[in-house]
C-alpha cells in the first residue's frame, strides 16, 4: 500500500480497493486455503503472516482458531511464516498482530466452517441449523454425520472468503479469552534447537563479517600476504563489503579479527557532536509537517503557561542474544532462515540488493532472541545471503558479535519535544502547542525505493540507505506517535521536523515516538496540575472525555493505593497514562521509585484495556514486559559515539536493567470480551517512563528533561532549575 513514493506500509493501512472489507489482513489475503488445512488424522493447520518473536502471538492465534472451529487447542498446528506461501502480513509490528491477523484469521476460521458444514448438511441431509461441531466432529440430531477430518480436501477452501459469515459471539467463545499455557515455551525452557541460532545443516559453513572503523568508511586496500588464514578460511569480498567463510566458526571468527589488520579503509569524520546533539538537532537539514491544528475562537488563551523541552538521545535494541541468519544459493534460487519481522519485506530487498528477482528468494523465519523492533535480523540475513553467493550449494550461518549487535543495529531516533500548554485560572486546558525534532522511525525493508539493508549500501554500486521515514498518522506515526494528547483541549497545533540527513540510522523500536512524546504530555499535565493546585491524577480525569481511558487510570491509582500515599524520604510516586496510537490498547501505569545513589524503580502498578484479551496471561506478560524495558530505557539506556562510530558497544558501555533491578509489577487488566482485540506489546512503555520522571518529580522536587535519568542527568536539572 502506497503511502507517498516508493513507500509502502502493508499492515498499517489497508486501502481501499473497491472490494467488499474483510476483517484485517484477510481483505488483501482473501483466498482460505492460505490460512487453514484440515489433515485427515485429525489436524488442523493454521499459517498466520505474523511470526513469533516471543511474545506469545502463536498462541493467542491458536486459540481463536479452536475457538472459532470448535475442536480443541491441542489439535492446531501453527506453520511459521515463509514466502511465498504465508498470507503477506507485512510486518509483525506495532502490536497489531492480534488486531489484523486475529481478526482475519477468525473471520477465515468462521468461514471454513461454514463450508464443511454445509457440505456435510448436503451429504447427509440433515438441516445445516441442526448441525453442531464437537472437538472437530459434526452432530444431529440422531448423532455424529461427519467431521472436518472426513472432509479433509484442501479445494474445499480454495476460495475466498466471504464478508457474509459471522464469527461466534463473544459469549459463545470458550477458548478465546482464557490463560493458555504458551505454544513455545517447552523447547526454548528445556533446551531444544528452535532457534535461528540452533540451525545446522548438512555442510553448513561460518562466516564473520569484517566491519569498517568508521560509519561511511570505504575500504581501500586489502593487502595480500602475510600467514594464511585459520582453518582455510576464505576471503568474501564486495565493493566494501568483506568477510570471511569457514568450516568452523570459531576459525571464522580468528580469521575475521586477522583479516581486519590487512585492510586500510578511507575514513572521515560523519557524525555530530554527541555533548551538543541537542543543538544539532535543531540546526540540521529537514522538513517540516503538521500532525493537527484546530482552534476554538470563544476560548481565551491567558492564563498559566509552561514552556518545557525534553531530550532523549538515540536507543538501542539491545537483544542479549544477537543476530543470526542461514542462507543458501542453489541452483539460481536463494534461501534465507531468518528472524526478521516481515518476510516478504526482507524479500523484496534482498532482491535489490542481489539484483534478482523476488521469486527466486524464499524466505523462511526462525524464531531468533528477543526483538523490540527494526534490530539487525534482517541485516544479517543480506550478510549471510552475499557470502553463500560465494560458495553455492552450501549454507552459510553468520552471527553478529556484540559489538556489531549494539554498534550497528538500527536505532531509535535522538528526539527533541517542545512544548507550551496553557491552562486558565480555574485549571482548565486551553492551549497547547508542542513541537518534534527526530529523524524518522522507520527504515524497513521493503518499504522505500532503495534498499535499506545495512551491507548493500557497502557492496559494488550499492547506495547509503535512505534517510528514516514515519508511517502516517493514520497507520500510528512515527516520530509523531502519540503525540497528540488525549486530553480535551480546545486549542492544538502539533508540529513535526523529520530530519532528512540520518548519520546514525534509525528506524522502528518499541515505540516508535511514543515514549518521548507520552513522557513530554505527562510531564507537562503534571507541572500545570501543581500550577493548579491539583492532584495529578484528578487534574488528568478532569480533561478526559473517554470513560475507557479515565477507568484505567482509576484503576492503576486506586491499586496503588494513591490518594493514601504517605510522604517517604527518598521515595516517590508518578503517574503516566496513554491510549497506544490513540487507537489501540489504553495503559495507566503508576511508578514508585527510591531516590539512592542512583534512581531505582522499586514497584510498578499496570491497569490496562485491550478489548478482548485472548489469553490474559499473555496480556499480562506483554504489560510486565513493555513496562520493563521502559523501566530500562528510562534509566540506563543511551546510545553513545564519537565523530566516527558508535562507543557503546558493549554491556559495559550500554547498560541496560539487570534482573536484581527489576522492580515488582501488578497488574490488572479490565476485562472488555465484547470490544475488538487492542495489542498489548507496546502500551506500557510509554506510560513508565513518564511515570518515573513523575516520581522523580515527587521525591527529589525536580523535572528531569533528558533521558536517561541518571544522576548526571539529574544533577543537570537541579543545576537548571
Amino acid at each position: 500500500m502506497s503511502a507517498g513514493s516508493g513507500m509502502d506500509f502493508r499492515g498499517l493501512v489497508t486501502p481501499e480497493d473497491g472490494r467488499p472489507r474483510l476483517p484485517g489482513s484477510l481483505h488483501t489475503n482473501r483466498r482460505l486455503s492460505q490460512w487453514i488445512t484440515f489433515h485427515a488424522d485429525g489436524r488442523v493447520t493454521i499459517r498466520p503472516g505474523k511470526v513469533e518473536l516471543g511474545q506469545g502471538i502463536l498462541t493467542a492465534l491458536a486459540q481463536i482458531a479452536a475457538d472459532e472451529l470448535d475442536v480443541s487447542l491441542a489439535r492446531i498446528g501453527v506453520q511459521t511464516a515463509a514466502t511465498p506461501d504465508s498470507p503477506n502480513e507485512g510486518v509483525t509490528s506495532g502490536s497489531l498482530s492480534v488486531q489484523d491477523c486475529g481478526s482475519a484469521l477468525r473471520h477465515a476460521c468462521a468461514n471454513a466452517r461454514a463450508i464443511h458444514l454445509q457440505v456435510a448438511a448436503q451429504k447427509t441431509g440433515v438441516p445445516l441449523e441442526a448441525l453442531r461441531v464437537e472437538d472437530g466432529t459434526f452432530f444431529g440430531p440422531a448423532g455424529p454425520v461427519g467431521s472436518y477430518w472426513a472432509q479433509a480436501d484442501d479445494a474445499l477452501l480454495e476460495c475466498a472468503a466471504s464478508p457474509e459469515v459471522k464469527a461466534k459471539p463473544p459469549s459463545a467463545r470458550r477458548i478465546a479469552g482464557t490463560s493458555a499455557p504458551r505454544l513455545d515455551l517447552p523447547d526454548k525452557v528445556f533446551g531444544a534447537a528452535r532457534f535461528v541460532h540452533d540451525l545446522r545443516l548438512p555442510g553448513m559453513l561460518h562466516a564473520r563479517v569484517v566491519r569498517p572503523p568508521a560509519r561511511g568508511a570505504r575500504l581501500v586496500e586489502l593487502r595480500e600476504g602475510g600467514p594464511p588464514l585459520p582453518g582455510g578460511a576464505r576471503v568474501v569480498r564486495d565493493g566494501s563489503f568483506l568477510a570471511v567463510v569457514a568450516a568452523a566458526e570459531h576459525d571464522a571468527e580468528a580469521a575475521a579479527a586477522r583479516l581486519a589488520a590487512r585492510v586500510r579503509w578511507e575514513e572521515a569524520d560523519t557524525l555530530p557532536d554527541e555533548r551538543a546533539l541537542a543543538d544539532w538537532l535543531r540546526e540540521a537539514p529537514h522538513e517540516d509537517s503538521v500532525v493537527i491544528e484546530r482552534a476554538a475562537d470563544d476560548v481565551a488563551l491567558a492564563g498559566q503557561t509552561v514552556r518545557t523541552c525534553f531530550f532523549r538521545p538515540p536507543v538501542a535494541h539491545a537483544s542479549v542474544g544477537t543476530c543470526c541468519a542461514v542462507a543458501r544459493w542453489s541452483g539460481g534460487t536463494l534461501e534465507v532462515w531468518t528472524h526478521s519481522q516481515g518476510v516478504y519485506n526482507l524479500r523484496t530487498d534482498l532482491a535489490k540488493v542481489l539484483r534478482i528477482a523476488p521469486e527466486r528468494i524464499l524466505v523462511r523465519h526462525v524464531e531468533g532472541a528477543g526483538c523490540y523492533g527494526h534490530n539487525g535480523a534482517d541485516d544479517v540475513a543480506l550478510d549471510a545471503a552475499l557470502v553463500a553467493r560465494a560458495v553455492p550449494d552450501q549454507p552459510v550461518r553468520v552471527l553478529w558479535s556484540r559489538a556489531e549487535e549494539l554498534g550497528w543495529s538500527p536505532f531509535s531516533s535522538a528526539m527533541l519535544v517542545e512544548v507550551e500548554a496553557t491552562a486558565d485560572a480555574a485549571g482548565n486546558l486551553v492551549s497547547w502547542r508542542c513541537e518534534i525534532i527526530s529523524n524518522g522511525h522507520s527504515s524497513r525493508p521493503g518499504r522505500m525505493q532503495d534498499p535499506t539493508l545495512l551491507s548493500g549500501a557497502y557492496v559494488e554500486g550499492g547506495v547509503p540507505v535512505p534517510p528514516s521515514i514515519n508511517p502516517p498518522i493514520a497507520g500510528g506515526g512515527g516520530a509523531q506517535r502519540n503525540a497528540i494528547p488525549l486530553y480535551r483541549i480546545p486549542n492544538l497545533r502539533i508540529g513535526l521536523r523529520r530530519l532528512t540527513v540520518m548519520p546514525l540510522r534509525t528506524s522502528a523500536l518499541r515505540g516508535l515516538g511514543a515514549p518521548v512524546n507520552v513522557w513530554a504530555i505527562e510531564s507537562t499535565m503534571d507541572e500545570l496540575a501543581a500550577h493548579a493546585g491539583a492532584d495529578p491524577v484528578e487534574f488528568r480525569l478532569r480533561h478526559l472525555d473517554d470513560p475507557r481511558a479515565a477507568e484505567v487510570l482509576r484503576a492503576a491509582a486506586e491499586m496503588a493505593g494513591w490518594a493514601g500515599r504517605a510522604r517517604r524520604e527518598g521515595v516517590g510516586m508518578g503517574v503516566g497514562f496513554a491510549r497506544y496510537k490513540n487507537a489501540s490498547a489504553w495503559c495507566a501505569v503508576v511508578a514508585e521509585i527510591a531516590a539512592e545513589a542512583t534512581v531505582r524503580a522499586t514497584r510498578l502498578w499496570i491497569a490496562a484495556d485491550v478489548g478482548e484479551a485472548i489469553n490474559p496471561d499473555g496480556v499480562a506478560n506483554q504489560l510486565e514486559g513493555g513496562a520493563i524495558h521502559g523501566v530500562s530505557m528510562a534509566l540506563k539506556e543511551a546510545v553513545r559515539f564519537d565523530r566516527r562510530r558508535v562507543t557503546s558497544d558493549s554491556w559495559e558501555t550500554y547498560p541496560i536493567l539487570r534482573f536484581s533491578e527489576v522492580p515488582v509489577v501488578q497488574t490488572r487488566l479490565i476485562q472488555r470480551p465484547d470490544q475488538p482485540p487492542l495489542g498489548a506489546g507496546e502500551c506500557a512503555l510509554a506510560p513508565s517512563v513518564a511515570a518515573i520522571a513523575g516520581a522523580i518529580r515527587d521525591a527529589l522536587g525536580v523535572r528531569v528533561r533528558a533521558m536517561p535519568f541518571t544522576p548526571e542527568t539529574i544533577a543537570a536539572a537541579m543545576d537548571a532549575a
